[in-house]
């Protein structure tokens, strides 16, 4: 769900054209990487031609797209891009935008499926501890495609592990029972 203004329509952003960017909401100018962190934040945005009004927020979307790319932070594969390049002019090009839309909407849903059912599968358990401890890699991994992840990565990686137990035979008993529910859990997320 996208934010909005205080004023209930996207962020007005103009774009003059030594191409400096002015925040209509905040009276300020504005770069690249803030239209980004708005981005990520949910932040409903237009970007528009500060001389003809004209909606420009397509071109300026795919310009931080492009920089992010240059930055190392590369996301989309050579083959893909090549893929999407030759289906401009084909006729399937009309169908193609609304089939990456839904694409990356189900990634984002399964994604967040994904950790509620871990989240849920390992409460009050003796995995809690460990499910946490992966969540917070999974978060570091799924953040690696975005700016500054160095630092996510590094402190997932500085997470220490979790302390072994000397477990007895019931201790056993119940991560095998556990084990065998979240297998059951698993299975069925799959269908």
């Amino acid at each position: 769900m996208k934010k909005t203004a205080p004023g209930g329509g996207p962020v007005i952003i103009k774009k003059y054209a030594n191409r400096r960017l002015y925040n209509t909401e905040t009276s300020s100018y504005i770069t690249l990487d803030h239209l980004a962190a708005m981005t990520r934040e949910g932040r409903d945005f237009k970007v528009v031609d500060a001389k003809t009004e004209d909606d420009i927020t397509h071109n300026v979307l795919t310009q931080i797209i492009m920089e992010e790319e240059q930055r190392g932070q590369t996301m989309l594969p050579v083959n893909f891009l090549r893929q999407l390049i030759a289906l401009y002019g084909d006729s399937m090009q009309a169908m193609v935008p609304g089939y990456l839309e839904a694409s990356m909407e189900s990634f984002r849903r399964n994604q967040e499926q994904f950790k509620t059912a871990v989240e849920g599968a390992f409460a009050n358990s003796p995995f809690a501890e460990i499910a946490k401890r992966n969540m917070a890699m999974f978060e570091a991994a799924a953040s690696a495609f975005k700016p500054g992840s160095a630092e996510a990565m590094a402190a997932a990686a500085a997470t220490p592990p979790a302390p072994e137990s000397a477990a007895g035979g019931d201790d056993m008993a119940a991560l095998k029972a556990e084990l065998a529910r979240l297998q059951d859990k698993v299975e069925k997320l799959g269908k």
